[in-house]
């Protein structure tokens, strides 16, 4: 144990806190807490371990720093947030790394309402997040057929509206909004509308649908039937949402229900289902993955998951509805694990959720998996990626290899189907152009080999890809117009320093994600086409290599040539071979002719 280390360990004090384990490279790879520091600390240090993860992770720790808290839940709040900050190597890991539509109500004269996904801290009201979008819509869109809101950008402050310096829009002339902006609208009668869209949001809709039964009742009372009648549309529409979203017993009165689900296939893996219930309707729903990194427990696991719920969605619920008994130290909030009627089957709908997005996880993989499916979904997400017209099931890409201006050759490589289909692979010397001339290069073997498809009526290619910038995509298209295929294939360069997707005529490049399985492909066939154009181009170098200096020796000729090649590789190992080496290749009297003259 380093002696920083041992130092530290004994000057932990026994208070609550979290603590955090740092390796070599003064990185953290553990983050915990604990009711009393030095007892908890210790223990890793001090017992026989029985998980092999916990003596990987003791081996690692070089350093440990603390904070000191007041009360065991401050230490489980801290804790779940260094664990989303710093995501340790060794904590357990949420498997949810997506940004979720919130509801927001715009802090701003006469409010706006509308769907984010970044919160802006300026006073306005964010409700969610929504793991299911339909869901925020489907609320959204009761909320545009219940009232008529504005959903212009207009700075409605008492002082512009003096100024009348807006007209009424569209929107007022189809009745989707009453014009505040021309003061056709009070703000107080807007607040109303805020008011019960608020309580519609946080899911007390029967509240809702009382008051206006009492509107409803009021224009009837005064005569005002076409008003009365606009409010019983409003309570039919309402009442239809609340009776859809109804699960249980509408006695049940905010409370949260969490779930745990372990994988029947994967020890490491647990599903988490998270529901928000008020008046016996689920508001608000999520199911999470997550993976064990030290054997930690069910219970371990479903406390940390509910901490992270219950910040995300702003609970305070007082009432938590689980599967698994639950001690968390939090003020004035009960933990049940029901046994029978109405919030048992509200937990069971949990579980059935948490394992309905298991099984599709798996189902997923499997399909995933299928070769087939793979294959179709790669194609797809190449096609998309790169605005194709067709999937690119037969694509073709070409380099050009030289040494210093000489043996030019060019290598063209063919992907079927998103993998190698190395019968159809090419070589090509170039025979047109005369020193170190890419560009000329390329156009002519793209000319060449499609000159010969179109003649022998071969398919050609859905997609070409040129190893190269702007210059030999230009020069690759030039050899396709010639050949008047242009608009019949699809043809890109890659640039190799900061991968560059270019397209003819377009100056600005496209660059795709590099955990892209578009970008993956196409850096395949780039490195494979670079592979056989190298291989070819070495080949032909080491054949000329021999046929200047191995067949110009009297009594040399290309049959022993090429039996030096296959035995040596190369001039410079005959050069070094002894004797015997020679001689049993080729013989004593060749051997000799090799050593008196080529190793003069």
């Amino acid at each position: 144990m380093p002696s920083r280390l041992k130092y530290n360990l004994q000057t932990i004090p026994t208070s609550p806190g979290v603590y955090q384990f740092f390796d070599e490279n003064e990185k953290i790879i553990y983050i915990g807490k604990a009711k009393n520091l030095k007892k908890r600390i210790l223990s890793y240090f001090n017992r026989h371990l029985e998980s092999g993860k916990t003596k990987v992770l003791v081996k690692q720790i070089r350093d440990v720093k603390y904070f000191i808290v007041d009360t065991e839940i401050d230490a489980l709040l801290l804790e779940n947030n260094l664990i989303k900050k710093y995501k340790p190597k060794y904590n357990i890991l949420l498997k949810d790394d997506k940004t979720y539509p919130w509801i927001c109500i715009k802090k701003e004269a006469f409010p706006r309402v509308f769907s984010t996904r970044r919160i802006v801290k300026d006073g306005s009201e964010y409700f969610g997040p929504y793991a299911s979008v339909k869901m925020m819509r489907t609320l959204l869109d009761l909320i545009k057929d219940l009232y008529p809101l504005r959903t212009c950008n207009y700075n409605l402050s008492k002082t512009t509206l003096q100024k009348k310096t807006y007209k009424v829009c569209l929107e007022y002339h189809i009745g989707n909004c009453k014009a505040p902006c021309v003061k056709k609208q009070t703000e107080e009668d807007y607040n109303v509308y805020i008011k019960e869209i608020r309580s519609i949001i946080k899911g007390n809709i029967k509240t809702v649908i009382k008051q206006l039964k009492h509107k409803m009742k009021q224009f009837a009372d005064e005569l005002y039937f076409e008003k009365a009648e606009i409010i019983k549309q409003k309570i039919e529409i309402l009442s239809n949402f609340y009776s859809k979203s109804v699960v249980v017993s509408p006695t049940i009165h905010n409370v949260d229900v969490i779930t745990l689900v372990e994988d029947e296939k994967d020890e490491k893996s647990v599903y988490v289902n998270y529901f928000k219930v008020n008046n016996g309707a689920i508001i608000q729903g999520h199911t999470v993955e997550v993976k064990r990194k030290l054997n930690e427990t069910p219970e371990d696991i479903l406390g940390f998951v509910f901490l992270d719920m219950r910040e995300r969605y702003g609970a305070e619920c007082k009432e938590i509805l689980t599967d698994l008994s639950l001690n968390l130290p939090l003020d004035n909030t009960k933990f049940l694990v029901p046994k029978r009627g109405d919030k048992k089957t509200l937990v069971d709908l949990s579980r059935r959720n948490g394992r309905f997005f298991m099984l599709e996880k798996h189902k997923q993989q499997a399909i995933n998996n299928n070769p087939k499916v793979k294959i179709n979904r790669i194609l797809e997400t190449i096609k998309n990626d790169l605005r194709l017209k067709e999937l690119p099931v037969h694509i073709e890409c070409f380099d050009n290899s030289n040494f210093q201006g000489t043996n030019a050759v060019a290598a063209c490589v063919v992907f079927k189907n998103a993998r190698p289909s190395i019968k159809d692979y090419r070589h090509f010397n170039i025979k047109t152009v005369e020193g170190p001339n890419d560009f000329a290069s390329m156009e002519e073997v793209v000319y060449r080999r499609y000159k010969r498809m179109i003649d022998e009526k071969q398919k050609l290619p859905q997609l070409i890809v040129i190893d190269g910038g702007k210059g030999q995509l230009s020069s690759a298209v030039c050899a396709l117009e010639k050949l008047d295929i242009k608009h019949k294939v699809a043809v890109i360069g890659i640039a190799k320093k900061l991968e560059e997707i270019f397209f003819p005529g377009d100056s600005i490049p496209l660059y795709l994600d590099k955990r892209s399985e578009s970008l993956r492909v196409i850096q395949q066939l780039r490195n494979e086409a670079h592979r056989f154009g190298i291989t070819h181009h070495r080949n032909k170098r080491s054949k000329n290599a021999f046929g200047t200096e191995l067949t110009k020796i009297k009594g040399i000729g290309e049959h022993t040539a090429k039996i030096l090649l296959t035995r040596f590789k190369s001039v410079k190992r005959i050069k070094s071979a002894s004797f015997n080496e020679l001689k049993n290749c080729i013989g004593e009297a060749k051997a000799i002719i090799i050593v008196e003259r080529l190793k003069k």
